[in-house]
């Protein structure tokens, strides 16, 4: 996942919350981030929407979230990707509830 001008790159500190989109926060600007081993690297559309975002961890990204929308609004696809794990892909409904179970790479249901 890369910057580019469809979306705004903006550094935070951490994120939190339990639903997704994870919510970013304590946001830093890039020359801080000399001074930090670990920091986020968000993703935002033209509407302010959070499209993904990075962890970074002394430079190695160690977990990246991608995020799709419906068209009001609700999330519509999740896909996590952590650090020496297959990738997991999440589908929402209309109204944002889950539709199935998570999935892999392939397409096939996680366990």
């Amino acid at each position: 996942m890369t910057g580019d001008a469809e979306h705004d790159c903006r550094f935070f500190v951490s994120y939190t919350g339990v639903k997704l989109p994870l919510r970013l926060v304590n946001a830093i600007e890039p020359d801080q981030l000399s001074n930090r081993n670990t920091f986020i690297r968000g993703f935002f559309d033209r509407a302010g929407a959070l499209t993904g975002f990075e962890k970074v961890v002394y430079g190695e990204i160690e977990l990246t979230h991608c995020y799709a929308y419906h068209p009001g609004g609700a999330l519509r696809r999740a896909e996590i990707v952590m650090l020496d794990e297959e990738p997991v892909t999440l589908h929402f409904d209309e109204s944002g509830a889950p539709i199935t179970g998570a999935t892999n790479a392939s397409g096939e249901a996680r366990s």
